[in-house]
């Protein structure tokens, strides 16, 4: 696995404010949105163009155009969601799937409740986006699912990381073409499975503590 750290004075100002447990959720909203924009830049560094001719009000020049098929996002819910719209700024063509994951707060095992996505990912780029990897065991889950379908070029989109999850991924996906882009690698992390200094649960900072 490739590891990209971006590293930029507003991915590091917008974390700032995101950690910052004074920040309310519609400012925790955008901020997120604002740096995954930023963080996407990174990401589609690799993403498939083909050549093509334009014509300019002067003459005829080279260019590109995204390739076809288009690039899928898959965020993972739901703290994903509030990453989506920042990603489709920059990816407007790209077709979305959803996979919804939760964590047993316990065991800390991941588990599937909500899967729509395209049965066959073979041969596309395929983006998946989560604000935090923390264990490396949604995401770790998230991987295989996508591999069973196909999917053999993906990148990862988080916030933040921990040293643990990257280590885990590292070993789960040997041998594998996936890149995580992070916007900051944190200390670990704690007997909780949170990653300190972190930023708090995303999604409950995101949309808010919904009673079941």
């Amino acid at each position: 696995m490739h590891t990209i750290v971006a590293d930029h004075p507003l991915i590091a100002q917008k974390i700032t404010m995101l950690r910052d447990e004074a920040t309310d959720s519609p400012t925790f909203r955008r901020l997120a949105d604002e740096l995954v924009t930023l963080l996407a830049y990174e990401a589609t560094r690799g993403i498939r163009v083909v050549p093509v001719e334009v014509k300019t009000p002067l003459t005829v020049t080279d260019g590109v155009a995204m390739a076809t098929p288009p690039p899928i996002l898959i965020p993972i819910l739901r703290a994903g969601l509030g990453m989506l719209e920042g990603m489709v700024r920059l990816l407007p063509s790209a077709e979305v799937g959803f996979l919804g994951m939760i964590r047993d707060e316990h065991t800390l095992q991941p588990t599937i409740y909500a899967d729509r996505m395209p049965s066959d990912m073979t041969g596309r780029q395929v983006y998946v986006v989560d604000p935090m990897l923390a264990t490396g065991g949604s995401l770790a889950d998230a991987l295989h699912v996508l591999w069973g379908r196909g999917a053999t070029d993906i990148t990862i989109v988080t916030l933040l990381a921990a040293p643990e999850g990257i280590e885990r991924l590292a070993k789960e996906t040997e041998g594998m073409n996936v890149t995580l882009v992070t916007a900051a690698v944190d200390e670990r992390l704690n007997e909780q499975g949170f990653i300190v200094p972190g930023l708090g649960d995303a999604g409950d900072r995101l949309f808010g503590i919904v009673s079941p």
